[in-house]
């Protein structure tokens, strides 16, 4: 399928509502796949456990794309914040989902699309995961590469920063950095989401 490229510009307000289209196993995945492969830093590459994916559409064309899957497994600041022990974390992890990748397609020049979307995000995806998986995702989280961007649409939608990953990556077998820091942001779902996910109060 060929993507019209012709620019989209102007107001949040001019190319409202905004339709999120859940493609996972339909027809428009390969349209998905490809824009992330084509237009984002990181690349395609698919997601493994649970996970969702969007692409969101305005008048008809698609702006933006978003990918959730299952979240990493022990992250230190992540973990402090919401108090968990490791067999808390263990039992509750699946009530978190991870944004792996987040797209507004090149051509679109919309202020602030990308927060509105997060936003929404926010209220749609935990009813989706519910739907999709049989069980609630209580918080949200990502990781920014500070040599790309800031994350200031996320801090716009009200997330916040934990801290920085270690460098080390998954399974790593010394202490050295192996692959770029990043930053990491989370977003809580609820004022109750410590005791919601076996946190500390």
């Amino acid at each position: 399928m060929t993507i019209d490229q012709t620019p989209v510009e102007g107001t949040l307000a001019a190319i409202r509502p905004l339709e999120f289209r859940l493609v996972r196993r339909t027809k428009e995945e390969p349209i998905f796949n490809g824009l992330i492969e084509e237009h984002h830093y990181l690349g395609y590459v698919q997601p493994v456990g649970e996970h969702l994916k969007y692409l969101v559409y305005a008048r008809g064309r698609p702006v933006a794309c978003l990918a959730w899957s299952s979240a990493p497994r022990p992250l230190g600041p992540r973990d402090r914040f919401i108090g968990w022990s490791p067999e808390a974390r263990r039992k509750n992890i699946h009530l978190l989902a991870y944004n792996t990748r987040f797209l507004i397609l090149p051509w679109v020049k919309v202020p602030h699309l990308a927060s509105h979307i997060l936003g929404r995000m926010a209220r749609e995806l935990p009813k989706e995961w519910e739907r999709k998986y049989g069980h609630p995702v209580w918080y949200l989280e990502t990781f920014v590469d500070p040599a790309w961007n800031r994350g200031t649409c996320y801090l716009a939608a009200n997330w916040v920063k934990l801290g920085r990953t270690t460098g080390r990556g998954n399974n790593a077998p010394t202490k050295r950095p192996r692959v770029p820091v990043k930053e990491i942001l989370g977003l809580p779902l609820s004022r109750r989401f410590r005791s919601l996910i076996g946190g500390l109060q």
